[in-house]
């Protein structure tokens, strides 16, 4: 009793501070204990614990939190705003920065209609800087959860919170831009807008990214989004958000074909979540590009597995080492095991007594699976990058790319990526070319802006495949035009064309991701469509009918 007597007499002149730390005691939250003093003197210490808050967060927690937020924004409080998320330092650097570096006034946040945690705002403002202003309205939201210390409601911190154009690491900016405004212009001399095109929106600002400074433009004053140095190494330009007065553009020629270009923002848009790049093999002109979201470029700078179209190269690979032939017997079967993973074909279909035509034209993983074991670790890595110039990060396209990957693997994930799984990664552009590179018999470097305009150098391919093994690819992917998987989409386009199908899964994805690459004449095109399916139903009709449309 004598410890108890002290600890309330103490407590009489304030908090006890040991080590700059204070000891509260809350009734009916959770134990406690003073350290130091006659406590620890009588060797009654305890440790302290505060209850935290579990379950699902309640519709009065998510709403209130929300609104404090949101309310402290708007009256111009980015502490107390920050002080709501699980991130206050990051949250107050870029709140306070909306309205000193944006020069964002009149404020108004409208909080939309809960649901599951996630909360919709709307926000309505007017940028204001050096005498000019104009309106900003745009939608947000915000994600409620529970802090991990102590279970209570905050706002789940990212910079999209402010924004949804923002990354983190990004801010908003407003003042003389940057980088000049540019007048892009298709191959025919019309100019190109987002208005007109909406896949264009990001092409457009990596025109203006590269080309704004070169083509002798003059800065105006705007807000625009700059991009940290996360966004940067993903090669995302800086984004306009609103001009406050323009600058002088400078004019920048594209290889784009305007007509191909509507074509296939016409074919995208009846898809989820569609891209498609439509190229010129003879000189690796880029014509279309287009992606069903307006948001990051799938198309140019998507990283997804292939799938079968990969097929291709693997093919390629296999031919040349003689380990494949058009017309000779080639196994597939059901299933096949190769370091420690057993893999299926599709529905665990079987062709018995088949030659390699046969297995390419279905699309059987186990021909090629089969095959692993007598291939080196960087066989398929060394072909992807020597005869078709993918996996070498050096494109120079004119604006921001990815030029594939094809890492050198081993065991099980050697045998995935040679039916474009394991660690391959691609995007439209990238199959695009390779069936351009099959087309013509060798690798030319896509581009979007004619290496003339910059003097920039295109890369190139350190070899080509024989002639032989170039004849064996083409009539296998002339076969599957003609007779398999991709028939019914390339329906009517032959005989002067070659096709490939791919379907590659993704974890959590109900459907695997639907690939189709394809030429026709002196045209290429690949595309891939989202969780939609198989290739030959879903990304097919998009490929082949903008190959139709380039007559």
């Amino acid at each position: 009793m004598g410890s108890r007597r002290r600890v309330a007499e103490r407590r009489r002149t304030g908090p006890a501070v040991v080590g700059g730390v204070i000891a509260v005691a809350a009734a009916g939250i959770g134990a406690y204990a003073l350290y130091g003093g006659g406590a620890q003197a009588e060797g009654r210490t305890a440790a302290a614990h505060k209850a935290v808050r579990t379950g699902p967060l309640t519709a009065t927690e998510v709403v209130s939190t929300a609104g404090r937020f949101l309310t402290a924004w708007q009256q111009g409080a980015p502490d107390r705003a920050a002080a709501a998320t699980s991130d206050a330092a990051a949250a107050a650097a870029l709140l306070g920065a909306y309205a000193k570096d944006a020069h964002l006034t009149h404020v108004t946040l409208t909080q939309g209609t809960p649901r599951a945690g996630k909360v919709p705002f709307s926000v309505t403002a007017t940028v204001s800087y050096q005498g000019l202003s104009r309106p900003l309205a745009y939608d947000s939201a915000l994600t409620v959860v529970r802090r991990a210390a102590d279970g209570a409601p905050v706002v789940d911190w990212h910079a999209a919170v402010v924004h949804p154009d923002l990354k983190d690491g990004d801010r908003l900016v407003t003042g003389e831009s940057g980088t000049p405004p540019v007048k892009a212009l298709d191959r025919d001399g019309g100019v190109l807008s987002a208005a007109k095109y909406p896949s264009m929106a990001s092409v457009l600002d990596g025109l203006r990214e590269k080309y704004g400074k070169k083509a002798g433009g003059r800065a105006g004053v705007e807000l625009r989004v700059v991009r940290g140095a996360a966004s940067k190494k993903a090669e995302l330009p800086d984004k306009t958000l609103v001009e406050l007065s323009k600058g002088t553009p400078g004019t920048v020629r594209t290889t784009l074909s305007p007509s191909l270009q509507s074509a296939a923002e016409q074919q995208v848009a009846k898809q989820q979540k569609a891209s498609v790049v439509v190229m010129r093999p003879s000189t690796g002109e880029i014509l279309a590009v287009a992606n069903t979201g307006h948001g990051f470029d799938t198309a140019l700078q998507g990283s997804l597995a292939p799938g079968s179209t990969m097929k291709v190269i693997t093919s390629s690979l296999l031919i040349d080492k003689g380990l494949a032939s058009v017309d000779k017997p080639h196994p597939c079967p059901k299933t096949f095991t190769y370091g420690g993973w057993t893999f299926h074909n599709d529905d665990d279909f079987e062709i018995k007594d088949g030659t390699f035509r046969a297995s390419f034209a279905r699309s059987c993983n186990t021909a090629f699976i089969s095959q692993a074991g007598k291939l080196k670790d960087d066989d398929l890595t060394r072909q992807a990058q020597e005869v078709f110039g993918l996996a070498r990060d050096d494109w120079a396209i004119g604006v921001p790319s990815f030029d594939g990957a094809v890492p050198v693997q081993s065991a099980a994930q050697k045998a995935a990526s040679l039916i474009g799984q394991g660690g391959v990664r691609m995007n439209p552009l990238n199959m695009a070319s390779v069936a351009s590179t099959v087309r013509t018999g060798g690798f030319r470097q896509p581009y979007l802006v004619a290496p003339s305009t910059d003097h920039r150098k295109l890369a190139t391919a350190s070899r080509t495949l024989s002639a032989a093994t170039l004849a064996q690819l083409r009539e296998l992917m002339r076969y599957t035009a003609a007779s398999g998987t991709a028939a019914q989409a390339m329906a009517g386009l032959g005989p002067d064309y070659g096709a490939k199908t791919g379907s590659a899964e993704v974890d959590g994805q109900q459907k695997p991701n639907g690939w189709f690459t394809a030429y026709r004449g002196d045209l290429a095109a690949a595309g891939v469509v989202q969780a939609g399916g198989h290739g030959g139903d879903t990304a097919g009709p998009i490929v082949a009918s903008l190959l139709k449309a380039g007559d």
